[in-house]
């Protein structure tokens, strides 16, 4: 089983990069963990949001298979409590064969063909976050889950 989390553009902070490259070590120990980040649509501050959005799903789509576990983090998703989450990325995988792959959409959120394709939307919190942090929030739930899984003393 693989797990993904794929984002649009190039984490900017180094202190958000910093937190990021410590989970992604801690994830390489759970099983198969990739993180992508996509390059930013050429010319997006120009475009009418839907054709952003659209470009967007175009460079999402390329990146994730049919038989794909696909989540998006979304504001409009469901939330869960940590443990809750966990018990859900269990029963996720379950559901695939392939991977669970996480999705952080792009300045203005998801096109119509993305929210189609998902299978699940999932939101990290009521409030608002930046893109850069939820690339860190994201990375840090899924490892807690992880080890929730694991029976392991992370959580408590």
């Amino acid at each position: 089983m693989k797990i993904q989390l794929i984002s649009i553009g190039k984490t900017q902070d180094a202190y958000i990069k910093e937190g990021m490259d410590i989970f992604l070590n801690r994830l390489k120990h759970y099983g198969k963990f990739e993180y992508l980040e996509l390059p930013l649509v050429k010319g997006a501050g120009k475009l009418p949001q839907d054709k952003l959005k659209t470009e967007e799903e175009l460079r999402f789509l390329a990146q994730i298979d049919p038989s794909d576990w696909v989540v998006l983090l979304d504001e409009r998703g469901k939330t869960y409590s940590s443990t809750r989450f966990a018990g859900q990325m269990e029963s996720m995988f379950h559901k695939t064969a392939r991977s669970v792959v996480f999705i952080i959409g792009g300045a203005y959120g998801f096109s119509d063909g993305m929210y189609q394709r998902a299978n699940e939307k999932l939101a990290l919190s009521e409030m608002t976050f930046s893109h850069q942090m939820v690339r860190l929030i994201a990375l840090e739930q899924i490892y807690r889950a992880m080890t929730i899984l694991k029976g392991e003393q992370y959580h408590h």
